[in-house]
């Protein structure tokens, strides 16, 4: 007990007076800004790739689409994300000119286009879940499959793929503790920022574990709030 005191004490030494609450602040803006643009940027990516590989494959160009689509899901899923943050960094951004975009930029694009691709297979789950009558229906009163599909079978898709997009969310959230591989700041180059202040990791790297798990619960907590909300309005809309 007297030796977790002499760390806790040192933690608090190098959080407090040295400044290390800045940089867990700064770490988890960070962490959070990743994980939030990068699930936006996901679902509309995911959106279009699911369209392409749902829609009938009867021309041309929609065929060139769905091909395009499963190679893009088969790459992103088939690489480990941290493959992706490094070769998007360090050779596609040279390669492309793109040097003035910074680290944290780069993992923003990079986190969305890995998301894309599970989201995409996510959206075209519940695509395929909505009654196929409701795009016969969008088609019979003369609006285009594009707007169908837009306006009428992707809302209610997304009613029943909200847990799975909180998943999602959930492990994006988690997968940024490998943004330290390019350079950015995250919640883990914060607390190790503190560990080296006096070479004491066991109470930052608990704390840190203890933030992920709140932010887990709390994006859980919002997820279930959400659905009993469009649950009550699905009854109350029935009524």
């Amino acid at each position: 007990m007297g030796n977790f005191q002499v760390k806790w004490e040192a933690f608090s030494r190098a959080f407090f007076d040295n400044g290390g609450y800045k940089e867990v602040l700064s770490g988890l803006q960070n962490t959070v800004l990743i994980a939030v643009i990068g699930l936006a940027i996901g679902i509309v990516l995911g959106t279009l790739l699911a369209i392409a590989e749902v829609m009938p494959q009867y021309k041309t160009l929609p065929k060139i689409l769905n091909k395009i689509s499963h190679t893009y899901v088969a790459f992103f899923r088939g690489t480990p994300i941290v493959v992706q943050l490094l070769v998007g960094y360090f050779v596609l951004r040279p390669l492309l000119g793109l040097q003035t975009i910074n680290a944290l930029t780069s993992c923003i694009i990079i986190f969305g286009m890995n998301s894309g691709a599970y989201v995409s297979e996510i959206m075209r789950g519940g695509i395929n879940s909505v009654d196929p009558g409701q795009m016969e229906g969008g088609r019979s009163v003369g609006l285009s499959y594009s707007t169908t599909m837009l306006k009428i079978v992707i809302p209610q898709a997304i009613k029943n793929i909200l847990p799975s997009l909180g998943n999602e969310f959930i492990a994006l959230i988690k997968d940024t503790s490998i943004v330290s591989f390019v350079g950015a700041k995250d919640l883990y180059v914060a607390f190790k920022y503190i560990g080296t202040n006096n070479y004491e990791f066991m109470v930052p790297y608990l704390i840190m574990a203890l933030i992920y798990i709140v932010m887990v619960l709390m994006i859980t907590a919002l997820i279930k709030l959400t659905e009993r909300r469009l649950k009550k309005s699905d009854r109350s809309s029935e009524s």
